[in-house]
């Protein structure tokens, strides 16, 4: 770790210091998601963005051949057993999360959990980096479904009660107003397909909160959303996720993904 931290700084020096990778887009984001600071505020964010960014890079390529053992010793998972309780009970649960931390170390998650984990992920569209992606996620036993195929398998699936990751966050496809919240300060549009899903199902919901403990070591905590989407308004499942994820980004908002043009719709 030593060495690729040694190339995450030089990483965080061109893309930062040389070819201001997006910084224009991300200077942006923070300016009109936190009014209230200063300028000087916001550089410091967004230096420290772009260090913690290519942090992640250096995690993710060690995580490909890193023992279980060291893995255990950077990830602390919180109240896990929240999880287990509803899948005990025979219930799909639904994880909703955010481009938060080093989203990724979350492949570990299966090695800790008593049932099966499934992540709803886009295929990249370079085919040797979608392989390095699937090898990375899939190392501790996930299972990973294409958003395409996910509406299908979880209909067919009530006999294997399992977890289901959705990165939730992102900016949809299609604006549908009945979604639209405000989350830092800006009228934001957010994917239906996570909260229908577990209406439908009946699946519980679980906010994972990421935090940064120090370099290279994450906190992990299931926070409840709901114990059954089907009882819930619509709406009101992705209304608490917009507010758990806010106050996630608030926590560290050097850690969410700003290069994201989330609000470009």
């Amino acid at each position: 770790m030593s060495f690729l931290y040694g190339l995450s700084s030089c990483t965080f020096f061109l893309v930062y210091h040389v070819f201001g990778y997006r910084k224009s887009v991300v200077i942006q984001n923070l300016a009109r998601s936190f009014p209230e600071m200063k300028y000087g505020e916001i550089h410091c964010i967004v230096k420290k963005f772009y260090a913690s960014f290519s942090d992640y890079f250096a995690e993710m390529i060690n995580s490909i051949s890193a023992p279980a053992t060291i893995m255990d010793r950077k990830i602390v998972f919180d109240n896990l057993e929240l999880l287990n309780e509803y899948l005990n009970a025979g219930q799909n649960v639904v994880v909703g999360l955010g481009h938060c931390g080093n989203w990724e170390m979350l492949n570990f998650l299966p090695y800790k959990l008593q049932h099966e984990v499934y992540a709803v992920y886009k295929p990249l569209g370079s085919q040797a980096m979608n392989k390095l992606m699937i090898r990375i996620r899939c190392r501790f036993g996930m299972r990973l479904l294409t958003d395409k195929s996910v509406v299908r398998h979880m209909l067919t699936q009530f006999s294997s009660p399992a977890a289901y990751l959705f990165l939730a966050d992102q900016c949809p496809m299609i604006k549908d107003e009945k979604y639209r919240f405000i989350l830092l300060h800006q009228p934001t549009y957010l994917s239906s397909g996570m909260e229908k899903l577990a209406r439908i199902t009946g699946s519980a919901v679980v906010y994972m909160h990421i935090a940064q403990l120090s370099r290279g070591c994450y906190k992990v905590s299931c926070l409840p959303i709901c114990a059954n989407a089907a009882a819930m308004a619509e709406g009101a499942v992705t209304r608490r996720y917009v507010d758990l994820l806010e106050g996630n980004i608030r926590e560290e908002p050097y850690g969410w993904l700003w290069t994201h043009k989330r609000w470009k719709r």
